[in-house]
């Protein structure tokens, strides 16, 4: 074999795995409120981040996909629906975003795309740098979870904690309970007394055994109603029984 057709074969097969080995990817792009759809800044800027991060890794990138105006509270969306659709059939390698809260803010969300759909593709983030290709980036994203999780326990642990003590004090929290009313200065309560004999009421019923269901009608029979004018349901009569 001569040296030039050495050489010419080499580079046959260098071609052939540079093709080969470019990544079919789709990129995902999202904004949450009609507003920032109709004003398109967002869009257009997330647009040109995954395109430059595909270029700048040599990814092929078939399509960008948009969602506007679409939560990310839930999966349901039709631009996700699209892309999952594609990496579910084998369509694309990888599918890329501009941020991970583009895809979604739920950890639990996050674990079933990994689990159902990110073991057949790669997902790749422009902001946070990961690419779940390797053990590396699976790492990353499993600690950007976890951090995301406790993150959002702790704030609501800080305003459960809060709200609790605005109560203890006797203020109100959210709308004010059946049974009070708000005080002139506009945030302690004060007891109703005829909503308060209701609610003993619907407690001496309770504390003799009768249902839920069965308290809101005895309420009914006697002429008790709610502060809408409408009969009390067995949520109401479960939130007066059970109130402090």
């Amino acid at each position: 074999m001569t040296i030039p057709l050495v050489s010419g074969l080499f580079a046959d097969y260098k071609r052939r795995m540079t093709t080969t080995a470019r990544t079919r990817a789709i990129a995902y792009v999202r904004v949450s409120t009609d507003k920032q759809a109709d004003h398109g800044v967002s869009l257009e800027a997330q647009e040109a981040k995954v395109r430059a991060y595909a270029s700048l890794y040599d990814l092929d990138l078939v399509d960008v996909v948009v969602d506007a105006g679409a939560s990310a509270k839930s999966l349901d969306r039709p631009g996700l629906a699209r892309v999952l659709s594609l990496v579910e059939s084998g369509a694309v390698d990888a599918v890329v975003v501009c941020k991970l809260d583009r895809l979604t803010r739920s950890v639990a969300d996050l674990g079933t795309l990994v689990d159902r759909y990110f073991r057949r593709a790669a997902l790749l983030s422009v902001a946070e740098q990961i690419d779940t290709r390797s053990a590396a980036g699976r790492l990353v994203l499993n600690v950007l979870g976890s951090v995301a999780q406790w993150e959002r326990e702790a704030i609501g642990e800080r305003t459960a904690a809060a709200m609790k003590h605005k109560a203890s004090k006797g203020e109100r929290v959210g709308a004010v309970p059946y049974g009070y009313a708000l005080a002139d200065d506009g945030v302690s309560l004060v007891e109703v007394e005829a909503e308060q004999a209701v609610i003993r009421e619907a407690r001496t019923l309770r504390a003799s055994g009768l249902s839920l269901r069965a308290v809101a009608a005895e309420l009914a029979a006697r002429g008790f109603v709610a502060r809408s004018g409408r009969t009390f349901n067995a949520e109401q009569v479960r939130r007066m029984a059970e109130a402090a």
